[in-house]
Parts: C-alpha cells; sequence; structure tokens
C-alpha cells in the first residue's frame, strides 16, 4: 500500500527536524521489530504445533505480549502522523482562530491521556514484579512496553502543540485549567451538588468528541476521568483494562491480515491480477469499472484491511482511468462502494472484532458474509455496465506488456493466498491468526522467490506500514475496553437493558387519530382494538 508523502514524514518545524523525527523513525523501527517477532512466534509455534506434534507453551504468552507493545507502537507512529481517526465535522465549521484553540485543547487532551496510560502503565507493572504466566513468563514487559509507547505518543503529542501559536496554546491551557479550577472549588465547597460521575464522563466523552480529539483517545479521556471523579478505584486499572483489551491470541488476525494487504502491492500480485482482469474485461462497456469491482472482490478475500485495498486497486486503475479518457470522479465513487461492499468479505477486521467481542464464531462470520458481498458485487457490476461507457486505452496500454500465459500463471501464484484461506477457515485446520500468519508467510516468498520484486527495504516499510494501521485499530480496541469496563461496574448497561424491557412492555395509550381505539384488558395483558363508533 502506498501511503502519501506527507503522512510518512514529521511535520517541517525545528522540534520535528531534530527530535520528532529521530524519535519517530526509533518508534517506527520498535514497532517493526516487534511486528517480525510476533510473526516469528506464531509460526515457531504452529510448525512445532503441527508438524513436530510438540507444542510451545510460552508461545500464546510472548505473542499476546508482543501484540501489546506493537499496537501501543503503533499508535504512537500512527498518532505522529496525523492519522487518528476523529470527528471533524463540527470543528471545521469555526473560524480560524476559534479552530487553532479547540486543535490546542485536543492535543492538550492527548498529553494528558499519554502521561496517565505511560504512568499507570508503570505503576501496573511494578505491582506485578515477581508473578508469571502460566507458561512461566513475567507477566509485567508488556505494562513496561505500554508505559514506553505512551511516553512517545506524549513526545508526539507535544510537538503537535508546539506546532500552534503561543496564543492560542495559552488560551487552550487557560481553559482547561480553569476547568480543573472549577472543578476543585466545586467539590471543596459544594461537594453534595457535584454531579454524579456517569454524567461527567458523558460530558466529557461529548465535548472531546466534538472538539475532535481522536476517537481512541476519547474513550481513554473519559474513562479516566471517571477514575480520577469516583476515587475508589486505582489507576493501574486503567491500564489493566487497556491491556486486556488486545492481549488476546484472536486479535492477532488483525495486524497479519493488514500486512498480507501491504505485502500484496509491495511485491507485485496487486499489479498482475489488475492486469489479468483488465486484459478479460476491460475493454467491454464498463469494462474499467467491472475490473474496479472485480478487483476489490478479490483483494478483500485476500487482505483484510479495506484501506490497503482500496490504495491497491486505486494506485492503478484510478490512473487507468484518467488515461482512458474517464470521469476519474465516478471511478473514485466506485472504489469507496466497492469497498463498503468488501466490509462482508472474509477475512474482513470488522467481523474479526466482532467474533472477538460477541463470542462468534469467525469463521461462521466468514461464511456469513459472502452470500450479501456477492448480491451487492453483482449489483455494481450491473451499474457499471449500464452506466458505462467503452474506456478509449491509449497505444501504450494496447501494447500488451506481458505475455498473457506468463500473465495468468503469476495471477494463479496470487490467487494461492484466496486458497490458503478459505480452505483454512473451510477445514478448520487452523485458527484465523495461523490461518493469517501462513498467508504474510506465503506473500514474502512469493514476493522473494517468485516475483523477486521484494526488497528488503520494501519489506521493512511494509511492517512499519501495517504497524501503523495496525496500531491504530487495536489502540481504539483497548481503549473500548476501558471504557467498557468503566461502564460496566456502573451498571449502565443493564439500566439501558431494563429500559428496553420496560419500553417494550409498557400499557399503550388510546389516540383517537386512528381509525381504531385500542385499550388493555384490566386482567389480562392482551389487548382488545374496537372500532370508534362502538367505543
Amino acid at each position: 500500500m502506498t501511503v502519501p508523502a506527507a503522512t510518512l514524514s514529521a511535520p517541517s518545524n525545528p522540534l520535528s527536524r531534530f527530535v520528532t523525527g529521530p524519535f519517530l523513525l526509533a518508534v517506527d523501527a520498535t514497532a517493526a521489530i516487534l511486528f517480525a517477532a510476533d510473526l516469528a512466534v506464531v509460526l515457531v509455534s504452529v510448525l512445532y504445533r503441527y508438524v513436530l506434534n510438540d507444542p510451545v507453551e510460552w508461545a500464546d504468552d510472548a505473542a499476546r505480549g508482543l501484540l501489546v507493545g506493537l499496537s501501543f507502537f503503533g499508535a504512537a507512529s500512527a498518532l505522529a502522523r496525523g492519522e487518528n481517526v476523529g470527528i471533524e465535522f463540527f470543528v471545521a465549521g469555526l473560524s480560524g482562530r476559534a479552530r487553532g484553540w479547540i486543535d490546542a485543547a485536543s492535543a492538550i487532551a492527548i498529553v494528558i491521556v499519554t502521561v496517565a496510560t505511560a504512568l499507570d502503565a508503570l505503576a501496573l507493572a511494578d505491582s506485578t514484579s515477581g508473578q508469571t504466566s502460566g507458561s512461566g513468563l513475567p507477566l509485567n514487559p508488556p505494562f513496561y512496553e505500554m508505559a514506553a509507547a505512551a511516553l512517545c505518543m506524549a513526545v508526539f503529542a507535544i510537538e503537535r502543540i508546539w506546532r500552534h501559536d503561543l496564543a492560542d496554546i495559552a488560551v487552550a491551557a487557560g481553559a482547561v485549567a480553569a476547568l480543573l479550577l472549577v472543578w476543585f472549588l466545586w467539590d471543596l465547597l459544594a461537594p453534595e451538588t457535584m454531579p454524579s460521575p456517569p454524567y461527567i464522563m458523558l460530558a466529557v466523552f461529548v465535548l472531546s468528541l466534538v472538539g475532535g480529539v481522536p476517537i481512541g483517545f476519547v474513550l481513554a479521556l473519559a474513562t479516566l476521568v471517571f477514575i480520577w471523579y469516583e476515587g475508589s478505584l486505582p489507576g493501574i486499572i486503567f491500564a489493566q483494562q487497556m491491556a486486556r483489551g488486545i492481549d488476546n491470541f484472536v486479535l492477532l488476525a488483525i495486524p497479519f491480515f493488514i500486512l498480507v494487504g501491504y505485502m500484496m502491492e509491495a511485491n507485485g500480485m496487486s499489479v498482475r491480477l489488475i492486469e489479468l482482469l483488465q486484459r478479460g474485461v476491460g475493454r467491454l462497456r464498463g469494462g474499467l469499472n467491472v475490473v474496479m469491482v472485480l478487483a476489490m472482490v478479490i483483494f478483500s478475500g485476500i487482505s483484510g484491511s479495506k484501506m490497503a485495498d482500496v490504495a491497491a486497486v486505486g494506485s492503478v486503475l484510478i490512473p487507468a482511468a484518467r488515461r482512458a479518457k474517464q470521469n476519474p470522479g465516478n471511478a473514485v465513487a466506485l472504489l469507496a462502494a466497492s469497498a463498503v461492499m468488501a466490509e462482508t468479505i472474509p477475512p474482513c477486521i470488522n467481523l474479526i472484532i466482532l467474533g472477538f467481542v460477541a463470542n462468534i464464531s469467525i469463521g461462521g462470520l466468514f461464511v456469513a458474509g459472502l452470500i450479501p458481498a456477492g448480491l451487492m458485487a453483482l449489483a455494481l457490476i450491473a451499474v457499471a455496465i449500464t452506466f458505462g461507457t467503452r474506456a478509449v486505452f491509449a497505444a501504450d496500454d494496447l501494447r500488451a506488456r506481458t505475455p498473457l500465459l506468463a500473465l495468468a500463471g503469476s495471477a494463479l501464484v496470487s490467487l494461492g493466498l484466496i486458497l490458503i484461506i478459505f480452505v483454512g477457515f473451510r477445514s478448520g485446520f487452523a485458527t484465523a491468526t495461523e490461518i493469517s500468519a501462513f498467508a504474510v508467510l506465503y506473500s514474502l516468498v512469493v514476493g522473494g522467490l517468485v516475483f523477486r520484486e521484494l526488497t528488503w527495504r520494501s519489506t521493512a516499510r511494509t511492517f512499519v506500514h501495517s504497524a501503523t494501521r495496525s496500531g491504530l485499530v487495536l489502540f481504539i480496541v483497548a481503549a473500548a475496553q476501558s471504557f467498557a469496563f468503566t461502564l460496566t461496574i456502573q451498571q449502565i448497561p443493564h439500566a439501558l437493558a431494563q429500559a428496553m424491557v420496560e419500553l417494550s412492555h409498557a400499557p399503550p395509550r388510546s389516540s383517537s387519530s386512528g381509525r381504531y381505539w385500542c385499550r388493555s384488558a384490566p386482567s389480562s395483558a392482551s389487548r382488545r382494538c374496537i372500532t370508534a363508533s362502538s367505543w
């Protein structure tokens, strides 16, 4: 997957050039090394378990511990590049000065969250010192990884604050200090009138979300405010729940499938598959659009990351649409619609998270998503053919750059990834994580030995990009776990469920606006509806 150059380098100011830039390189290297180590542990574990019939007892614990470090260092890399997901709709409509104040306040909120995460993780690591897991591995190394990554995020957040004018920073810091002062004085002078913790947590959640704070940090900040305000919970609970949210072997499938998507572009698979599709249907009416839909179906069946799929397909077909004198805007719209269609094609990351959270069979979810995806793909292809035009190719595009037989052979080698994934899930031979690890190994072998397009440099960049995207997703999962924990101890889900049950059993109201009047029988739950004239 190609990442724009603007997102690959730190902002060009003195602090970034001499401090944050080298710091980001160290974070990227750490994330990539943790990623490679995690992949190696899983592959060695699978080899010993299925080939040598000698399971490695500590492999699962080691893989989960490495996943925690990978997630947080990847999240730090995403923060440095400004790739965190947030709601910018409300902030985008403000004036330049007000926007600067809000952005500076958002950066201050991120600093508060990252520093608190680092301190709580260090405290948790110290409290678990000397404790071991069931396999004999120490428990505290993942918490040290969390603390180190959180401190890196704090550095990047401070650099983000430094981009603003001093006046904007002063206004934002003054607003945050004023809120804290009001909170302290209110609690000191009239503690009995203080609102309950759930309302405070809700207010912080809404204000930070509307203010453009990235979603993962919104969830973490709301959780921290509840812990600080409620007062009875120790801070290490926050770090413990953050780690617990991603300390699961199943979630390793997410970074591995994301890595497969990046490998497809780096090793030449995507170009070969798209060129074969263009040879087949590219010259038909609406052919390029049909190629785009089919390519998204194939790539989504290999990679679980829609970001990787869109980049791999769009980087080839959007320029082809321009050369064919077609409207590139329509091509981009179709690419976006195809990405939505691909959300139900296995191995989708969202289906993996749903299966993990709801304790549903991931393989069953994958099979269940095939029919909806097929129907949506057929609908998009029908629209592309009906409203499409015949592409006008340039002379260079009409020239066969690769013999058709050789191209078909390369495409079949690429389609071997689909065979590995679907046969693995259908047979139940391996778990989603193990299948994704084998898919990564297959793409490395194909790119390095068969196509000979995968270099050491491109492999390293692919691991860095994959770690960044994985950290972006998994940090939100970790923060959501801590937020869900605070909701659970307040029994908010139970209260909502009870309210919905009461609403469904509430007695109906009489209404004179309809043709019928309904009333409840006094001695039973049944109802009797009669016409207005007989009432």
